[in-house]
């Protein structure tokens, strides 16, 4: 895959991608580490770690997570409150029972980001639904892997923005010459 898009002002703008998981065969962590790359901006050719250069993603149908083994049994998520003894361990069926497939999800990309002052922005720009439908439609451009398909959505909005342009000049030369 070339690094080159053409534009580097491409390489900056901040996509939209899509992720079904009714349709993605992956794991939990193989998901969760493509997910967080593409939060973190690494996939772009302008990367750098300084910088906060990623993008959106929507998690869709999340009550389809894959997860192997006994992980649902035995996995625990644990925190506590740094006091002595005030350690709790939580299993992932009763977070999946109280929050959803979709915190499990985040809690995994979560701890994949870095752990520095970029990581909450990031973790805002990670949309989770249990269900298909969410509020993003209108702004998903693309699939996981799918960047031809982004660089052609990325022209047809730059034309769009510029005949918008185009038009409100020509209506404010029209509202000078009354």
């Amino acid at each position: 895959m070339s690094n080159k898009i053409g534009k580097t002002g491409l390489a900056f703008a901040r996509v939209w991608h899509h992720v079904d998981l009714a349709e993605d065969t992956r794991t939990l962590g193989r998901l969760a580490s493509q997910i967080a790359i593409a939060l973190i901006g690494k996939h772009k050719p302008v990367a750098h770690s300084t910088q906060d250069l990623g993008d959106y993603v929507v998690v869709s149908n999340c009550k389809y997570l894959r997860v192997t083994g006994r992980k649902m049994e035995d996995k625990t998520y644990w925190y506590h409150t740094t006091k002595p003894g005030t350690g709790k361990a939580v299993p992932m069926e009763k977070v999946v029972k109280d929050y959803g497939y979709g915190e499990v999800l985040r809690r995994a990309v979560s701890r994949m980001l870095p752990k520095n002052k970029h990581r909450d922005s990031r973790l805002r720009r990670l949309k989770v639904f249990d269900g298909s439908e969410n509020p993003y439609r209108q702004n998903l451009i693309a699939w996981a892997d799918q960047k031809p398909l982004v660089e052609q959505r990325l022209k047809e909005f730059n034309e769009r923005k510029r005949v918008r342009e185009e038009y409100s000049k020509r209506m404010a030369n029209r509202n000078t010459n009354l």
